[in-house]
Parts: C-alpha cells; sequence; structure tokens
C-alpha cells in the first residue's frame, strides 16, 4: 500500500482543469480606479426603469403614512356635548 493507491480513487474523462498561479495575479488591481466607474456604468443602466419604481412607491408610502395619521385623529365633533 502506497501513494498509488489514493492518489487513482477517481478517474475522470474530458475535463479541463485551468488554474492561475497566485504569483501571476494581482490581489486588487485598480480597485479604486475602476470602482467608480463600474458604479456610474450600472446604475445609468438601471436607474431609467428602477428609479420611477422607487418615486412611486415612496410616494405611496407618503400618501399611506398622512392618510394613516388622518383617520387616527379624533373628530372633535363627537365630544361637544360631554360635560
Amino acid at each position: 500500500m502506497g501513494g498509488h493507491v489514493f492518489g487513482k480513487l477517481a478517474f475522470v474523462r474530458n475535463v479541463i482543469y485551468v488554474r492561475l498561479s497566485p504569483y501571476e495575479q494581482k490581489a486588487f488591481p485598480n480597485y479604486l480606479a475602476n470602482t467608480w466607474k463600474g458604479f456610474k456604468r450600472d446604475f445609468n443602466s438601471v436607474a431609467p426603469y428602477a428609479g420611477p419604481a422607487f418615486l412611486h412607491a415612496y410616494l405611496v408610502y407618503l400618501w399611506g403614512e398622512a392618510e394613516n395619521a388622518r383617520l387616527k385623529r379624533k373628530n372633535p365633533a363627537d365630544y361637544e356635548n360631554d360635560v
């Protein structure tokens, strides 16, 4: 029993493994330079579609809060004849 037993447990055909050496790649290549450009590009591509939906949802939320506050108020006419 040697290393040849555990090294031959599975034989897989037609599978190609591609690996990069950790010495040939940078950990954070141009991270700060590309972050803002990518954010701007992504935001500009999504904003025309998501912006109106978020605005509509916010306006519905404001209306709901105002309507809830209005409905929770007491009617002073109900208490005119109280002693």
